[in-house]
């Protein structure tokens, strides 16, 4: 193989636990609500008792969670306060049926995998040839529902990568609406043939930038004779959906990147936020920030959406939408090329395909650059991850799906002012599952959602069977050597 193993390695850790506010029977969708009873169980019980259970309660989930008490009163208030059963709980009370109303998820309980590498915001206190390395992660936890985590490297002036202690307890974001500029918000009801009469009375009453509260009260304010009107009924929900589809995410500036979570939070993501693909992206006017995109998936189908952050703490999650922005797995270059935001994308399934925009969010396509044409690609192409710029062109790592299901990693070069171009190309897998590597969650199986380039070298944190994650690497010109 041309890439060759280092000892370094991550595993899932069951014990990589957070809450979440719960429902009984909302698993099973059951048609009634099992809330009141719950209640009014807690409600009925001897007070003495009550008091000694809170204790245990909170002692026992204070051993994965220091904020235990406050999570279970939250989760109690938000509930018992649409039954008008708050006033007369004690707080004891409130601690049991806080408990009854919250679940411990073990983000990563099942498998850990498919890394992407990216230069870590802060490279402060390290020593001459030295890099600090963000490493994002597709956790997937209980349902195979996946989770975007993260984790600290440091390659070493020596070669050598060493992954940092992953901070416990993981943390989740705070949640809020996001914000849309009326541009942007137009132009996806544009591509999506949704910008009639009716959205346009409501766009012309919204701000430059707005929320969904804003939207909402925009289509409040609309005579009734045009929104009572049985026919404006799907088209309203539309644009409430297409606001909704954007929001904000926020952690704590104390909290360490590797405790930082991000769990779905529509519906189009309710069985996973997959595969994040970040790049540190550099604008045409000078400004860096981080860019990831991922696959959101409610079950049946997936959307590509994109994460955009200026130092991995507060983030914005938007749909992607266009054309060029469908199917799994789009990956953006680190910058503009002749001007213009380009991706690598695979919206047919099987092979490799150019995406191009001017805003980030609106894609076209370019059309196919690649198709599978060696043995161990013959089922379907992708990437693994952004292009990674050299001296030489766009190095695109690749994976290929051959015979029993098995996938490899290869490589592309594209022309660095012509991404459409490829200069050379990988005939045989840079990395392919053997021996120990066969065996996994998802059995034959090595996947990358990003690599890095530091002093010539390329390192690739690879997903081995869907379960675990080793890292690669090899000097550039031993890749170079391995494509024609």
């Amino acid at each position: 193989m041309i890439l060759e193993p280092h000892p370094a390695a991550l595993h899932h850790e069951p014990s990589r636990v957070v809450d979440r506010l719960f429902l009984p029977g909302e698993e099973t969708r059951t048609a009634h609500s099992r809330m009141l009873p719950i209640i009014e169980r807690v409600r009925v019980m001897p007070r003495d008792e009550v008091s000694a259970l809170a204790e245990a309660i909170v002692a026992d989930f204070a051993t994965k969670q220091p904020e235990a008490a406050s999570i279970l009163l939250s989760n109690a208030h938000a509930l018992v306060a649409r039954v008008d059963a708050e006033h007369d709980l004690t707080e004891a009370q409130l601690l049991v049926v806080g408990s009854a109303f919250t679940a411990q998820y073990a983000v990563e309980g099942a498998a850990l995998c498919n890394p992407s590498a990216v230069e870590h915001p802060s490279q402060a206190g390290l020593g001459d040839g030295e890099l600090r390395v963000a490493v994002s992660l597709r956790c997937i936890g209980e349902g195979h529902t996946s989770a975007i985590g993260f984790a600290e490297a440091v390659i070493g002036a020596d070669d050598t990568w060493l992954f940092g202690e992953r901070a416990v307890p993981p943390a989740r974001a705070d949640v809020a609406l996001g914000v849309w500029s009326l541009t942007d918000f137009a132009r996806t009801l544009d591509v999506a043939d949704r910008l009639d009469d009716l959205a346009g009375a409501v766009l012309a009453a919204l701000p430059d930038r707005f929320t969904a509260n804003e939207l909402e009260a925009a289509i409040e304010a609309l005579p009734p004779k045009l929104a009572m009107r049985p026919s404006s009924r799907r088209p309203l929900q539309t644009l409430r959906d297409a606001a909704a589809s954007s929001y904000r995410l926020g952690f704590d500036a104390d909290v360490e990147l590797s405790a930082r979570t991000i769990l779905p939070v529509l519906p189009e993501e309710d069985r996973g936020v997959e595969d994040a693909r970040f790049v540190r992206f550099t604008a045409g006017d000078g400004g860096v920030e981080y860019r990831g995109t991922y696959t959101a998936y409610d079950g049946r189908t997936v959307a590509p959406r994109l994460l955009t952050s200026p130092d991995l703490v507060s983030f914005e999650s938007q749909r992607l939408v266009g054309p060029g922005a469908r199917g799994k797995g789009m990956a953006l270059f680190p910058r503009l090329v002749v001007g213009r935001h380009l991706a690598i994308a695979r919206g047919d399934g099987e092979n490799i395909a150019l995406s191009s925009s001017d805003d980030g969010v609106l894609w076209d396509d370019l059309g196919v650059i690649h198709a599978p044409t060696e043995v161990w690609e013959l089922i379907q192409l992708g990437n693994c991850g952004s292009p990674i710029e050299t001296s030489r062109g766009w190095l695109l790592l690749t994976h290929g799906v051959g015979p029993l299901r098995t996938y490899s990693l290869g490589a592309l070069l594209l022309d660095l002012d012509d991404p459409s171009r490829i200069l050379a190309r990988t005939r045989q897998p840079l990395l392919t599952p053997e021996g120990d590597m066969v065996d996994g969650y998802v059995p034959r199986v090595v996947y990358s959602c990003g690599g890095i380039v530091h002093r010539e070298r390329l390192w690739v944190p690879t997903g081995i069977g869907d379960s675990r994650i080793r890292m690669y690497s090899a000097p550039l010109d031993r890749v170079w050597d391995a494509m024609s």
